[in-house]
């Protein structure tokens, strides 16, 4: 099947979709799920299929090319999966908005685009996608005008300026070698200065970590994933975020290689050492700035910064082992951060709303497959064994140790520490605890939100007891850049310095769980009372607090507030503010007097006339 068709599947179907809810809105609905459904049916047919496309050989002069390659298909098979269960779930939740026809068309077609930027052999159509991709985005940031209006603004500046950055790598990648073919560039690489190659490795890294949101180029993404509609929360926060990876391990390992990478710069200044610093930094700071919110989405948000940290460490670090565990907790943090944000919609769905953690509680019974998600979400988010993190982190952490690097190692293990904390006030808050009398008669969710919701959380339980299932793929990956093989079963990975077999982990974990659930099957039984009938620390629970968990951690938050502020926010704001300001004073130039513009000529001589005079002393 050739590439040519799944391109205008994916973008014939976003105009298609779009046209067909002008006439109906159950034919928009119908044509959304098919195309996205058909996305996934070709590209798991296109699986272990190596080709190469010319798409249009004449781009003012340029050939433009897409390929298929394992590192393709396998962001590919993730962006169409997981953007299908987005498109089922906002069946229900976008159902009574207004503009669907506007959404499914920009939801589908940066599908499309995502597709285009993974499939793509050449730089041009490369930069093109990514641009639609953009473009949308910002677009859909904004559809709920108010307070999502500047949240899209902030997103699209920061992306023009990676989108510049781009622009110029790739103008002076086509002056130096007068192609962009990223085949034909990959192999000009190697008469390359390392001077050169630290440009380029610069010059996308700001693109690509703009994307990514690596500090200090993370400001747009929390108000982007609080403002946008949860089902595209879901997938800006799952791959399309992702879509940066995706560009650091283009440039570092496909275009300028492994080698050269790993071998810019000495020691600690290095550009692969330096990278996972910065990787380190936006595991720890982030996460503990997560602990301090009460709005889900933006506690969510944090952490989908803070996780990308992981990923940019693990393949920073350069290893078989360290691209394994960076590559596979991309496809992990997609997996449940987006369970997270489709278990949050879900309760904004029944609450009309409501996502302040303070607000809302005991959900548990009312919620059940939203509480599955949330649980087995965070779970993962954690990484505790049996769930797909798990084994990622695993694998990220086992780097950094055999690699003799303690502090990033610390880093880690500290962002995980904060993690368990704010992830706990997330679960907590949300369902367990008193359920207020306002929740008591919720709208039920409907099946089309918990099918996705049940699909996600089975596949964190499949990809955390069968590992060996994506890694299989992944290790293809790191063979494709020159990288030695990893020992992968079906159970999880084994080399000299030891040995990860999940199969073993869960059955311990089912023998323990199995004499706990004994001994409480043998203890007395349990009495039912009423959810007030109860007390915290000797005092009974308030009725207008659903428990006694409300503004949990207001002591850490008076302590450590003003250290965890975003100061990047702040000076991106006070540049923001002072070019608003010089290019308003700018303006007041032109004051459409005829006289006035006289005058400005008239100085704009005598300057002219005086630096001659001047030029001719010397």
């Amino acid at each position: 099947m050739s590439l040519e068709i799944l391109i205008s599947v994916a973008f014939g179907g976003a105009f298609l979709t779009y046209f067909a809810g002008k006439i109906s809105s159950k034919l928009r609905d119908i044509l959304a799920v098919f195309f996205s459904l058909a996305l996934v049916v070709i590209v798991s047919y296109l699986y272990k299929v190596e080709t190469k496309f010319l798409l249009y050989n004449e781009f003012f002069g340029l050939p433009l090319v897409i390929r298929l390659n394992p590192m393709a298909w396998f962001f590919a098979i993730a962006i169409v999966s997981l953007s299908a269960l987005a498109v089922i779930y906002s069946l229900s939740y976008m159902k009574h908005r207004e503009r669907t026809d506007y959404y499914y068309f920009m939801l589908l077609l940066i599908n499309a685009a995502m597709l285009a930027i993974v499939l793509s052999g050449d730089l041009v159509s490369f930069f093109i996608s990514w641009e639609i991709m953009s473009w949308s985005t910002f677009l859909l940031i904004s559809y709920n005008r108010n307070g999502a209006l500047p949240a899209g603004i902030k997103y699209i500046v920061m992306s023009l300026i990676g989108s510049m950055c781009m622009l110029v790598g790739i103008l002076s990648i086509y002056t130096s070698f007068h192609t962009v073919n990223i085949s034909e560039i990959a192999n000009h690489m190697a008469t390359a200065s390392s001077t050169y190659k630290l440009f380029l490795l610069v010059i996308f890294s700001i693109t690509f970590g703009i994307k990514n949101a690596v500090m200090p180029l993370h400001t747009w993404l929390p108000d982007a994933y609080a403002e946008s509609p949860s089902p595209f929360s879901a997938v800006l926060s799952g791959m399309l975020t992702r879509m940066g990876i995706f560009g650091f391990l283009l440039i570092m390992f496909v275009i300028v290689g492994a080698e050269n990478t790993l071998y810019v710069g000495k020691g600690f200044f290095s550009y692969h050492s330096i990278l996972a610093w910065l990787g380190a930094i936006t595991i720890v700071i982030p996460t503990f700035i997560a602990m301090l919110q009460n709005d889900a989405k933006k506690l969510l948000a944090w952490h989908g910064i803070g996780q990308g940290g992981y990923m940019i460490v693990g393949i920073a670090f350069g290893t078989s082992l360290g691209l394994a565990g960076g590559i596979f907790h991309t496809l992990n943090h997609a997996i449940y951060i987006i369970l997270l944000f489709l278990s949050v919609g879900a309760i904004e769905y029944s609450t009309n709303g409501l996502r302040d953690l303070n607000s809302l509680g005991g959900l548990f019974k009312k919620m059940p497959v939203a509480f599955l998600g949330g649980l087995l979400g965070i779970c993962g988010l954690i990484g505790i064994p049996l769930t797909n993190g798990f084994v990622s982190k695993w694998l990220i952490y086992k780097t950094l140790i055999l690699g003799k690097a303690p502090f990033l190692a610390f880093a880690a293990l500290l962002g995980t520490w904060g993690t368990i904390l704010s992830v706990f006030k997330f679960l907590h808050n949300l369902f367990l605890g008193q359920l207020p009398r306002e929740h008591q008669n919720i709208k039920k969710t409907p099946l089309t939100m918990q099918i996705p919701i049940v699909i996600l959380s089975l596949t964190i339980l499949l990809f955390g007891i069968l590992p060996g299932l994506p890694l299989k793929v992944i290790n293809s990956i790191i063979v494709s850049y020159g990288f030695n093989s990893l020992n992968i079963s079906i159970w999880g990975i084994s080399s000299e310095t030891g040995t990860l077999n999940m199969i073993n982990i869960f059955t311990a974990l089912l023998v323990v769980g199995s004499i706990f659930w004994f001994i409480f099957r043998a203890a007395r039984k349990s009495t039912t009372v009423d959810q007030y009938d109860n007390y915290a620390a000797g005092a009974a629970i308030p009725k207008d607090k659903y428990n006694y968990t409300v503004e949990f951690y207001a002591p850490f938050y008076r302590m450590a507030s003003p250290f965890l502020k975003d100061i990047f926010d702040v000076l991106y704001q006070k540049i923001a503010q002072f070019t608003e300001f010089l290019c308003d004073t700018i303006r007041k130039i032109y004051t459409g007097y005829i006289g006035d513009y006289v005058l400005y000529i008239i100085l704009f001589l005598a300057f002219l006339i005086s630096a001659q005079l001047k030029w001719s002393v010397f």
